[in-house]
């Protein structure tokens, strides 16, 4: 009986924990976290913004898929994609909505 309890309680807790997703956006800073670079102007570029963000005032990668910004527990894979549309695979933490990376690539 105990064992059919414990099988029942592992089946359960694999089925609410959170699955991988795909996330679809684009990677920007914290601080320009909509991905309007207007305001900083650190750059010419959406790209060279969110690089000077994140250099030069302690920003953080997010993604922002035109309705939130989604931090990413990643902060070095982000970096070549930086004002890029992007895939991102993974699983959102609900609580803090960070988005616990497993890869980033290019959007097609």
């Amino acid at each position: 009986m105990k064992r059919l309890i414990l099988n029942f309680l592992a089946i359960a807790a694999l089925a609410a924990a959170p699955g991988k997703q795909t996330f679809t956006g684009i990677i920007t800073d914290s601080m320009c976290d909509r991905g309007d670079h207007s305001r900083m102007k650190m750059g010419s570029t959406d790209a060279e913004c969110t690089l000077a963000c994140i250099d030069a005032h302690g920003a953080t990668y997010v993604l922002y898929d035109g309705k939130e910004a989604y931090p990413l527990s990643d902060q070095k894979a982000p970096e070549k994609f930086a004002g890029q549309k992007v895939t991102v695979m993974g699983t959102l933490d609900a609580k803090t909505k960070t988005i616990q990376v497993d890869s980033i690539t290019a959007a097609k």
